[in-house]
């Protein structure tokens, strides 16, 4: 009998040790899960952007067709586009600044539409304005859906005890892909 008090204790001690090991395992894999739909969630960004930027030349290259003198705002255009294009990889905050001048200057393209009306009539002009719409209506949602996936990552790495784990598997706060100025407004692209 009085070994048997010090195996019970032992048979508890490693019956912990399991259960803490388990925990561990199944709480990294989570934090990896995780992690992965935060990557893939800003690939789905990351493509819709590329789209975006994609569509922009065709745009400025019909607009100039019928307000060639308006080269500001087209350069402006141009060069928006170009910035958010040299911030790909560096990270959801530069990636949202640069988006929301590339926004404001797409709004003052808009606009020029409006003082010419043969521009507002031609079919090329209207339909790279319907896939722009489209475009940035799958930003918005990707946007949504990565932000959502970060707000869960950043709980659990920013979480007792899961931040034990977190910590020790290089596990960190994810940035979140916020509108910054006149990204906040909406695109105006229909007329």
């Amino acid at each position: 009998m009085g070994n048997a008090v010090p195996l019970i204790i032992l048979g508890v001690v490693v019956l912990l040790i399991v259960i803490v090991l388990g925990w561990a395992v199944v709480t990294y894999n989570r934090l990896v899960r995780l992690r992965n739909q935060v990557q893939a969630s800003w690939a789905q960004i990351d493509v819709q952007l590329k789209r975006r930027h994609s569509l922009i030349p065709n745009l400025v290259e019909t607009v100039k067709g019928y307000a060639a003198h308006e080269r500001g705002t087209l350069e402006a255009v141009i060069s928006a586009r170009n910035s958010a294009m040299a911030v790909q990889g560096k990270g959801p905050g530069n990636q949202a600044a640069a988006e929301g001048a590339l926004t404001q200057a797409l709004g003052r393209l808009f606009a020029l539409s409006e003082a010419y009306p043969d521009l507002k009539a031609n079919q090329n002009f209207l339909g790279l304005q319907s896939e722009l719409g489209e475009t940035e209506d799958k930003i918005a949602y990707a946007r949504q859906f990565y932000n959502s996936s970060v707000q869960t990552l950043n709980s659990a790495v920013q979480s007792i005890p899961t931040n034990l784990i977190a910590g020790m598997g290089g596990f960190r706060v994810e940035q979140y892909f916020e509108a910054i100025g006149g990204e906040r407004e909406d695109v105006r692209v229909q007329f």
